[in-house]
């Protein structure tokens, strides 16, 4: 076994500068492309909510153009001020409210929505009602990104455990009658939305009133801690900038590094909890541009039924995710790397490379990820192993700590003993401490959260988050192909 420690990867901002932290390199260089003609001037906004929800957002977002003092904490690096928007010193990009792109949820409109006892009849209820209403703002105002800001009547009864509801028996028996599975509001909101061709962004209260956090009862919720306001709004605000086309920054790449598209795979079960799963796949190149692609049915192995894909299939998809870089770029890749939530079979093997010959590219990287893995390291004191610690097993295996103890931050930022994330190189071209260090910059490209020590490279998160919200989507059904529509 051999221990080495990577230093932490830097991103590129406006101007060419360079920082490892998501928030100091915008403050002191401005979003990647704040002075191009692509960059977002404006982030018109169309809101849904009650009058509640819609007047304690604006009223917050009016705090945050101004800026949000850091929280009191001798870790000043892990907790920085908001600078505020809408100005050149600050964050350029401003944040625009009117209020003829609202639409106000009546309290009638509420009490019919909760007229619904059991829980999945709420949700679709509810999300019916929010797209017709955002397809009406969108249709008369043509807001940039779409914000449900869902009152506290909705989220107690839309985000509660069944275990939690008192109606929870009488929806038991009803679902297993139907045969019917727990719905999530976020997912089918976000699928259905797709319709409107806008980008949208579910606000909580919590959000922009520390007071109204959604309790914890929440299956999604239950490691759940509310961040402070600074880092809220830088959340926010990194989230609203790319979903209206901004580029906030992009991994480093030197000229000498051959152009590369990363390919994640991952796998979810259809709706119905058939045992067959489907495949999606997310595209990104070095400044972060998402493409999504939904595969074909997956299979399952025999001894340890894990999905994997047919050698035609596997074939299918990877041409389809090179046909849509082309698109994009105008030209292929020299490089493709594929990172897969299960182990690469040889039938995979078969069909991937089938597609890399077509279309003769000769550089490629096949690497899967496993956060099963019981290996971990401990460190001498009372923080857990750096982030950046690389373990390697043996000549394929590895072990990369993407969350830990961080310097800059001079601390360690989770609640809970890091879970390192174990990975296997199936083919070794590059270097494993390359790979590795690769996979730890691709953990810093997740738009919806601005503190860079994110546990998965965002190839495999966007894989997954893909896939939950795929499954909510027919054949028919109209499917966005850019990761802004599904974060």
């Amino acid at each position: 076994m051999k221990v080495e420690f990577l230093q932490e990867p830097e991103l590129e901002f406006g101007n060419g500068g360079r920082h490892i932290d998501i928030r100091f390199g915008m403050m002191h260089h401005k979003p990647l492309d704040y002075d191009s003609t692509a960059a977002p001037k404006e982030i018109k906004l169309g809101i849904i909510g009650s009058s509640e929800t819609i007047e304690g957002l604006g009223v917050w977002l009016e705090n945050c153009k101004q800026g949000i003092e850091a929280k009191k904490s001798k870790q000043q690096y892990l907790f920085p001020e908001f600078p505020g928007f809408g100005e050149e010193d600050n964050l350029p990009s401003a944040i625009s409210l009117d209020d003829r792109r609202n639409v106000t949820i009546s309290k009638k409109d509420i009490e019919k929505l909760l007229e619904n006892e059991e829980r999945n009849a709420l949700i679709r209820s509810s999300v019916n009602f929010f797209i017709e209403e955002l397809r009406y703002i969108d249709e008369k105002t043509s807001p940039d990104v779409l914000i449900c800001a869902l009152p506290p009547a909705l989220l107690e009864r839309l985000f509660v455990d069944e275990k939690d509801d008192e109606n929870s028996s009488k929806q038991s028996s009803h679902q297993n009658n139907q045969s019917e599975v727990d719905l999530d509001f976020h997912d089918l909101f976000k699928a259905k939305a797709m319709v409107l061709r806008k980008p949208t962004q579910i606000v909580l209260p919590e959000t922009y009133n520390a007071g109204k956090k959604l309790k914890a009862s929440n299956r999604k919720q239950k490691a759940y801690s509310l961040q402070d306001e600074a880092t809220r709004a830088w959340n926010l605000y990194t989230a609203l900038y790319y979903k209206a086309l901004g580029t906030p920054w992009r991994l480093v790449r030197d000229a000498r590094d051959l152009t590369t598209c990363y390919v994640g795979i991952s796998f979810y079960k259809t709706l119905d909890h058939s045992k067959l799963y489907t495949s999606t796949a997310q595209i990104f190149n070095e400044r972060g541009e998402g493409v999504i692609l939904r595969g074909g049915q997956a299979e399952q192995t025999k001894d340890d039924r894990q999905p994997y894909l047919p050698a035609a299939d596997a074939s299918e998809l990877l041409s389809n995710a090179l046909a849509l870089y082309r698109r994009e770029h105008r030209n292929l890749p020299a490089r493709v790397v594929l990172h897969k939530t299960s182990r690469f079979i040889p039938e995979e093997f078969e069909g991937f490379q089938d597609a890399l010959d077509k279309h003769d590219i000769h550089s490629a990287e096949f690497i899967s990820f496993n956060r099963t893995g019981g290996t971990r390291l401990f460190r001498y004191g009372k923080y857990p192993p750096l982030r950046g610690t690389l373990l390697t097993l043996d000549d394929r295996t590895h072990v990369l700590y993407t969350r830990g103890s961080i310097d800059f931050f001079s601390t360690y930022p989770g609640m809970y003993v890091p879970r390192p994330l174990k990975f296997r190189c199936e083919s070794v071209e590059g270097t494993p401490k390359a790979l590795a260090q690769e996979i730890l910059a691709l953990t810093k490209m997740n738009w919806n959260n601005t503190q860079f020590d994110r546990g998965e490279p965002i190839t495999i998160r966007a894989a997954r988050q893909v896939g939950s919200i795929l499954k909510y989507l027919s054949k028919n059904d109209p499917l966005e192909t850019h990761y802004r529509f599904y974060m």
